[in-house]
């Protein structure tokens, strides 16, 4: 172990320490909901037989002072608290103790008085504390305190001062007036709390393109706004949909996942990008950017919001491709490396990679399309494989939006290992994907539940049970087994 330095206040006696819920030590912040109740525990250590007292100091971001509200002694070291979560955006707060000296004296002369022991040198102790009190009281509790301060120093008045020592008056002007010197101070921790719809909404899938009256036309964003009755009747709240950008014609996949697309084939969406621009245009057979507003104010008035998808990778005609080249893995033979999951092969798409020297802009440029989303109307983003994209930059890019838009609803669609998955809801995700897709039996659906709900992913990993998605048919959606849709459908 090494040499400690001296300690900058070694009258401090406090240690604090445990204080929960928590997230890898502090590095992550917890959530919550607006006017939420969070209750913040910590373990409040003293020595010897002094009383200790503890406040929470807490306010939200756009505050300059911090609220106080003191910590209930739950037994065996343990506090807690509760605040309300009242806006969105970020709440900061620490943890004060310290040794309360008044508390401990009121608790010595109680005993005293109950062993009949007289008290002498006691109430003039209790004197120094009421002019130290009086200091700091407020123009309505003056009056009384000078009373309390005549009444100890008169030795006729000594039945009544020991029956003001057992008084709850006197205690709660412990609590109202505390006398703080010497106090621990726990480092700042965050919250971060979001809008309701951040904790439950229903999800409704459709392609837009599917969704034309007449057979084999394709459909646009005014056809979407026909099916929007239907979707609210069915008690749905978020409408979600694939990439609305221009697709690319090079490697255009076509039916079946064909490498040769027929000149009528409309590609995947997923491949981003073509003369007409990338993540900020808006495919013309779909329809203009106005369409796209009005799509979303309409859907406003049915109660739901309209959740965009952001696949972050390329078509070979993305203006990003010639642009910046760099933003993509070159291969030996001078070709950019298109996606695979082998054997499969998308030729169609080109990932991005986060590891590119130019890495700042590449950051600063996927920042700028949730900012131009953000300022068409989409307060909801439905996030394509986020788990094959640097952790530190959704960390960074959620922290940005937020600051600016702190509505915005980030929904991770990640399939992968739990790790994972729960490090991606910790840099800032607001909804996660699960394995509900994938649980059938009562046994893996009881176990499941308790991960999500009794451990400490409930503190920042919000669940979104689909049943199916629009590249993932599940076994029980296959089998016909009606108690299995019944299940999915109440669950």
């Amino acid at each position: 172990m090494p040499v400690l330095n001296l300690p900058s206040n070694g009258k401090q006696r406090i240690v604090i320490e445990n204080i929960q819920p928590d997230i890898a030590e502090g590095k992550f912040h917890i959530k919550s909901i607006e006017n939420d109740a969070v209750f913040i525990t910590a373990d409040i250590l003293i020595d010897g037989h002094d009383h200790l007292s503890a406040i929470i100091l807490y306010k939200h971001q756009t505050e300059k002072a911090f609220k106080s509200k003191y910590l209930a002694d739950l037994g065996n070291d343990s506090f807690g608290v509760e605040i309300i979560t009242e806006k969105l955006g970020f709440y900061e707060y620490k943890i004060e103790a310290w040794v309360d000296h008044y508390d401990t004296w009121i608790h010595e002369v109680t005993e005293k008085i109950k062993a009949n022991l007289k008290l002498e040198v006691e109430l003039l102790v209790g004197l120094a504390f009421f002019n130290n009190i009086l200091k700091l009281a407020k123009k309505e509790d003056i009056g009384r305190l000078k009373e309390i301060i005549k009444i100890f120093k008169s030795p006729e008045h000594y039945h009544e001062a020991t029956q003001l020592c057992m008084s709850f008056e006197l205690k709660e002007f412990g609590k109202k007036y505390p006398l703080i010197q010497d106090a621990t101070v726990s480092d700042l921790k965050y919250i971060y709390t979001d809008r309701e719809k951040a904790r439950f909404s229903a999800w409704y899938s459709l392609f837009p393109r599917s969704t034309a009256l007449e057979p084999g036309k394709h459909g646009t964003f005014k056809d979407v706004e026909l099916q929007l009755p239907r979707i609210k009747e069915l008690g749905f709240d978020v409408l979600y949909i694939p990439p609305v950008h221009p697709i690319g014609t090079t490697f255009r996949k076509g039916k079946n996942n064909n490498v040769s697309a027929e000149a009528h084939e409309p590609g995947v969406p997923y491949g981003i990008g073509a003369a007409d621009g990338g993540h900020t245009a808006i495919h013309s057979e779909l329809g203009t950017l106005a369409d796209l507003k009005s799509l979303i104010k309409t859907c406003k008035t049915f109660d739901i919001e309209l959740a965009l998808d952001l696949a972050i990778q390329c078509s070979p005609d993305h203006p990003w491709v010639t642009d910046h080249p760099d933003w993509f893995k070159i291969l030996p033979d001078g070709t950019i490396k298109y996606a695979e999951n082998p054997p499969k092969k998308y030729q169609d798409i080109y990932p991005v990679n986060f590891e590119t020297e130019d890495w700042k802009n590449l950051w600063k440029a996927l920042k700028e399309v949730i900012f131009t989303w953000a300022e068409w109307g989409v307060k909801i983003i439905r996030v394509d494989n986020p788990h094959t994209k640097a952790f530190g930059f959704w960390e960074w890019v959620i922290s940005e939006t937020r600051h600016k838009y702190p509505d915005m609803i980030f929904l991770s669609e990640a399939f992968t290992k739990p790790k994972v998955m729960q490090q991606l809801a910790k840099v800032g995700f607001s909804q996660s994907y699960t394995y509900f897709t994938w649980r059938n039996t009562k046994a893996e659906l009881e176990e499941y539940m308790l991960d999500l709900t009794k451990t400490d992913m409930q503190h920042y990993f919000r669940p979104n049970f689909w049943p199916n998605t629009h590249d993932i048919n599940p076994y029980n959606l296959q089998s016909g087994h009606e108690a299995q849709y019944v299940l999915r459908f109440m669950l």
